[in-house]
């Protein structure tokens, strides 16, 4: 789960500007080309990450909704296709959107966060760390970016995943619209209504993160190396934004199992009453106990279907954009060394 060596190369504090994968293509460059680890870098890679996310997680509203809804309530579906049918013949298209303004701009912050940081951390730690040192404990270096991100990339998410969850898993229509769901959690629960479920969602997505990135890093380089015939840059951008959707879906489905029983308890965690005095942590440990070791895998099935084709086009969209404002393609690269002698 390591990114190749010429990663690191990044880190050095001589940065090169992007340039075209092989003689035969033609660079596709920004207009001013983007320092690798400069500030405009961080920049770039924090609004690529707000594509990634807001649109992605938009997009899957639907699997997200029913998926919550079959973790907070047992039996209301017998699977994902039979909640498309009961939803859509109810409540129809808007329905099976039912939660999409919180997920859309909870999302677009956390990619901001996630993408963002996830770079600068690398850069950051590498630094500390030392050319020698960050060459030797990468896997720590990039598992801890990815980590550092994810913690601070989620206290932007949290508080409109807790309405998304609410609106999405309530008995009753939660709120009439998003301002007026905002306006009922502040006037229930003031702002711990938005933040409770935030140790829960680090516990959900940090290792989700860690897993995203590094199986994702891993995946590609694997690709190259074996299953293809080539070094990565002689492979057009198409190409190679294949092998990203490809190793994304990959990593997505290892991202699933492994952030799924903590994904149940936040679904579980907003729409349980706390009993006056009673602590967020004890709420938790009295939801696991009700639910079980086969109740936290509640939905596994359609959160697998859904992340796997979220993180797959998570890393297009994220890549694409890489591309288009100049730079390389995550991972996979041919060592730098190669290329100078």
């Amino acid at each position: 789960m390591i990114p190749p060596t010429e990663t690191l190369k990044a880190f050095e504090a001589v940065r090169k500007p992007f340039i075209a994968a092989s003689p035969a293509e033609k660079p596709f460059v920004a207009h001013a080309p983007i320092e690798i680890n400069s500030p405009r870098y961080f920049y770039t890679c924090a609004a690529g990450g707000v594509f990634a996310c807001g649109l992605t997680h938009f997009l899957m509203t639907p699997v997200d909704m029913l998926k919550c809804r079959m973790q907070v309530t047992k039996g209301m579906y017998s699977g994902v296709f039979d909640g498309f049918k009961k939803v859509a013949s109810a409540e129809g298209i808007r329905g099976l959107y039912l939660g999409g303004t919180p997920t859309l701009i909870g999302y677009s912050l956390q990619g901001m966060g996630k993408y963002g940081f996830y770079d600068y951390f690398k850069y950051l730690f590498a630094k500390l760390a030392g050319e020698e040192n960050a060459a030797k404990y990468k896997t720590t270096l990039y598992l801890s970016a990815s980590a550092s991100a994810e913690f601070i990339a989620d206290t932007m998410l949290c508080p409109m995943e807790a309405l998304k969850v609410k609106m999405q898993t309530s008995t009753t229509p939660f709120a009439s619209s998003f301002l007026g769901g905002v306006r009922k959690i502040n006037a229930a629960e003031g702002i711990n209504g938005f933040y409770k479920g935030l140790a829960p969602l680090w516990m959900r997505q940090i290792p989700y993160t860690m897993v995203k990135f590094a199986t994702f890093e891993k995946t590609v380089e694997a690709i190259y190396k074996h299953l293809l015939s080539k070094p990565k840059e002689q492979y057009s951008k198409v190409q190679q934004l294949g092998v990203t959707a490809a190793a994304g879906y990959f990593a997505g489905i290892f991202c699933a199992i492994v952030s799924h029983p903590a994904d149940t308890l936040v679904s579980k965690l907003n729409n349980v009453a706390k009993a006056e005095g009673e602590s967020t942590g004890t709420v938790a440990m009295r939801i696991l106990k009700d639910l079980g070791f086969a109740g936290v895998w509640a939905g596994l099935g359609p959160r697998i279907f859904m992340i796997g084709t979220l993180t797959a086009l998570q890393w297009l969209i994220y890549d694409s954009f890489k591309v288009y404002t100049g730079l390389p393609t995550t991972g996979g690269a041919a060592p730098v060394a190669k290329k100078n002698e």
